[in-house]
């Protein structure tokens, strides 16, 4: 998206950024195919969702949900999120792996 904003070239875009080509073109297909696939294309699977780090002491001290992610991630959470979330979470995190 960025690289259709500023009007550029792929391959210039993906010089400046430090990216091959072909890495461009990967991660731009893939976003593309989990945007269609994930929301029936409506943009909806291209949301971020806000994350704050805090000191792992003091979320102890607070958490009332822990979720433990297959690939070892933990996260710390004030209440259990809404079942949309956690499929929207593991859909992210399905396309990282």
């Amino acid at each position: 998206e960025a690289c259709r904003r500023e009007g550029t070239a792929a391959s210039v875009y993906a010089r400046q950024h430090g990216l091959t080509l072909a890495s461009l073109y990967y991660w731009r297909r893939k976003l593309k195919l989990a945007a269609a696939v994930g929301d029936g294309g409506n943009g909806a699977a291209n949301k971020f969702v806000a994350l704050r780090v805090v000191d792992a002491t003091a979320v102890a001290a607070t958490s009332q949900c822990t979720l433990v992610l297959r690939s070892g991630l933990r996260l710390e959470l004030a209440a259990l999120p809404s079942t949309a979330w956690l499929l929207a979470l593991e859909q992210a995190h399905a396309g990282a792996r």
